[in-house]
């Protein structure tokens, strides 16, 4: 796709969505990885809807390690490419990964009780479930490339031609 066929508005907007996506996974991991008392096991634990069983195992003394690893790793790393532009598609599919994930973990769905944490009403959709979507959008949009360090490595290469 070519920046040309976007506006500067349009394309502005998305690099904004992207930042702000991108400013909340980097967030969420740092916090995460600065609280050494933090671990994603209460919140697996409690888990509810139908893949309950698979939280709670994953809750478990001998994953929970692994667990904590690798979520605070796969935030700050999408977290970092989306707000510096680089290899977002990549990482933009990482995120939507972790957050259909939460959204599994406490689906919002009829019938189904809600124990854990909940920040209000939710039916069907949540807040995990919209920025995957918006990370959806960001996949088909070449922003990195408009705004971000993928942008530096586009004009160096036009600049230095290798053929």
């Amino acid at each position: 796709m070519k920046n040309d066929s976007y506006s500067k508005g349009q394309l502005n907007a998305l690099v904004l969505l992207r930042l702000f996506i991108g400013w909340h996974f980097l967030y969420e991991g740092l916090i995460k990885l600065l609280n050494p008392s933090w671990t994603a096991k209460g919140y697996l634990a409690g888990s509810s809807g139908p893949f309950k069983g698979l939280f709670q195992w994953l809750a478990g003394d001998a994953m929970i390690g692994a667990i904590d690893f690798l979520n605070i790793a796969l935030l700050i790393l999408v977290g970092l490419s989306l707000t510096l532009g680089f290899w977002t598609k990549l990482f933009s599919y990482f995120g939507i990964g972790l957050l259909i994930l939460y959204y599994l973990a406490y689906p919002p769905l009829p019938g189904w009780e809600v124990t854990g944490p909940s920040e209000g009403s939710y039916f069907l959709i949540n807040k995990n479930l919209i920025e995957a979507a918006a990370l959806a959008i960001l996949v088909q949009f070449p922003t990195a490339s408009y705004f971000g360090v993928e942008l530096l490595f586009k004009k160096k290469l036009k600049n230095n031609p290798t053929t």
